[in-house]
């Protein structure tokens, strides 16, 4: 390890150099307080930015060991030191001046909901911090002073001030820590009470605009029927009340423009811990909660859809489905099982978004278009027996169909932005307007042991060494990325809500395909290890040398099987 005095010395001896003279710099050195290690040098001041990180044991960052010591909370405390980090940097990023990226100092930009990030990890060694400085230079040639500038006039402030207990607002940070322990204390709740989400009383549901998560200012706040009321005791905040939705299948319905389904994004975001006033910070959903709809044209492989569409005029089996251009319908039947293969205990949906002729057939049609000659087991016949025979509940918006009236549990009407408990009512309108028996198909559970297999992998070119291609990965903002040469279309996970999410989903899908894609473990098999190994070692495990950058957020399981599932190389 070498000392900042040390890297003083180096950088006056590189200035004026050519830009790659900056890799000698690679390696660790000591300041006030904390190390600090340069982990890549970019190859010039136009490339992408260089690696840094910065390290602080806990007796020297003082924060209290409850705050760290169980998982919640240690997510919650590097989400917070992320955004303290973020606001520092703000006031410096540029101001050491230079050709392309000289001066960008870049950390992780955090948004409404918390997520487990490489920016800042909390181990029992202490605090490691992950950043970008692009290093400056005058055209090509080192700018060394401004680069000093950097680290030892800017960083040495955004450090101290984020990073160190006794220089932030201990007040704010414990709020966001319990209220982190309340959130985990009402997901407890759900699964003890037979609830699969919970709304608080007050809650601003609205969001700003269509480009901004903030919550809407002077928006109508929730108030739960009081029927749907139910009353928890917070280890922190004490009594809170608000409308717990029971497992089984929950009907949204109302006017147009009256909150549907601003209700339902509220609960698809409700699997992650909100942040302090986000407004939904007490909208908790079940964490395996899945939302689905129709994807014209995706990728489906080997899929069991028999459950809903069977006998298609051209004879495809049905039992081990495969297409790479799916309808509306086959894709939302190949994204239910492959829910129910990822162990989700909830689905959402959203009549808007899916296919018409999947979410039912009215006793017209069905007149007109015989049982025999239709291929789909529309999902208003299938509901039911998801939730009695495999556990998992729905919440569906619907619009223009009252069949699904007959099958609800729970009937909310959302008017004004307001919650009205309509079940008992419209169950008196049900027998009034009976539903003609479907004759629908036996309850089979789809039979699923998906072997992962790979394309063969394309030649060397002439002259390189054989073996194994390295395949890179590009990735394209929250909707996708590509690897190899293989795009991987995420537009339509809709929980997917950050583009480190998605850069991690490159590095687990490459890892698979390096080194678990094999011919004979299932694809449940290695999600699992994956898991294992994410649980054991965080995204670290996925590094290529000795570090990890910033840039990479924890997916949940249910979005590492839906992007495995779309990937058109296995």
């Amino acid at each position: 390890m070498n000392s900042s005095a040390q890297l003083q010395e180096a950088l006056r001896a590189i200035h004026r150099k050519s830009y790659p003279a900056y890799k000698s710099l690679k390696g660790v050195y000591q300041f006030d307080r904390y190390l600090l290690s340069i982990d890549h040098v970019q190859g010039d001041p136009f490339a992408s930015p260089s690696h840094i990180s910065v390290r602080i044991q806990h007796k020297d960052a003082g924060f209290p060991e409850e705050y760290y010591n169980k998982k919640v909370n240690r997510i919650t405390l590097c989400d917070h030191l992320t955004r303290l980090f973020e606001q520092q940097v703000s006031h410096f990023t540029f101001r050491a001046k230079g050709s392309g990226k000289s001066g960008l100092i870049s950390v992780t930009h955090c948004g409404q909901e918390i997520l487990e990030r490489t920016a800042c990890e909390i181990t029992e060694k202490g605090i490691t911090a992950r950043f970008f400085i692009g290093f400056p230079a005058n055209g090509r040639t080192i700018n060394a002073p401004e680069l000093e500038k950097i680290l030892f006039e800017f960083l040495p402030v955004c450090v101290h001030k984020a990073f160190f207990y006794r220089n932030i607002n201990a007040k704010a940070l414990e709020q966001s820590i319990f209220l982190a322990e309340d959130q985990e204390y009402i997901r407890s709740q759900l699964k003890e009470r037979s609830l699969v989400a919970f709304v608080a009383d007050g809650a601003v549901l609205p969001r700003e605009s269509g480009i901004s998560s903030r919550p809407m200012k002077d928006s109508v706040p929730f108030q739960s029927p009081d029927s749907l009321r139910v009353s928890m005791d917070l280890p922190h905040k004490g009594r809170i009340t608000g409308m717990g939705l029971p497992a089984g299948i929950t009907l949204i319905v109302g006017g147009g423009y009256h909150g549907k389904s601003t209700l339902l994004n509220a609960l698809e975001l409700g699997v992650y811990n909100h942040i302090p006033w986000d407004g939904r910070e007490y909208v908790l959903t079940d964490d395996t909660a899945l939302k689905l709809r129709s994807e014209d044209g995706r990728f489906v492989k080997d899929v069991d859809i028999s459950l809903f569409i069977n006998d298609l005029p051209n004879k495809k089996d049905t039992r081990c489905f495969s297409t790479e251009d799916a309808s509306g319908s086959t894709s939302q039947a190949a994204g239910i099982v492959e829910g129910m293969e990822a162990g989700s205990r909830l689905f959402l949906l959203d009549e808007d978004t899916s296919a018409t002729n999947f979410m039912v057939r009215d006793s017209f049609m069905q007149r007109v278009i015989q049982r025999e000659k239709e291929p789909i087991t529309p999902f208003l016949e299938r509901a039911g027996d998801l939730y009695e025979k495999c556990g998992i509940s729905t919440i569906l918006v619907a619009g223009s169909s009252g069949a699904f009236f007959h099958i609800a549990r729970t009937i909310i009407q959302m008017d004004n932005y307001r919650p009205v408990d309509i079940t008992a009512s419209t169950k008196e309108l049900c027998r009034e307007y009976p539903l003609d028996s479907p004759g629908t198909p036996p309850f089979v559970l789809p039979k699923s042991h998906r072997i992962m297999t790979r394309h063969a992998a394309p030649r060397p070119s002439r002259g390189r060494q054989e073996g194994p291609e390295r395949l890179k990965i590009k990735v394209h903002g929250r909707d996708g990325f590509l690897l190899g040469k293989q795009e991987v279309d995420l537009r339509y996970i809709e929980q997917l809500i950050d583009t480190e999410q998605t850069a991690s989903l490159g590095l687990l899908l490459r890892y698979a395909a390096e080194h678990l894609i094999d011919g004979r473990r299932t694809l449940p098999e290695i999600v699992q290890y994956l898991e294992g190994q994410l649980e054991k070692s965080g995204l670290a495990f996925l590094s290529e040398g000795s570090y990890i950058s910033c840039g990479y957020a924890m997916p949940r399981a249910q979005e590492i099987f839906s992007c495995f599932n779309r990937y058109r190389r296995v």
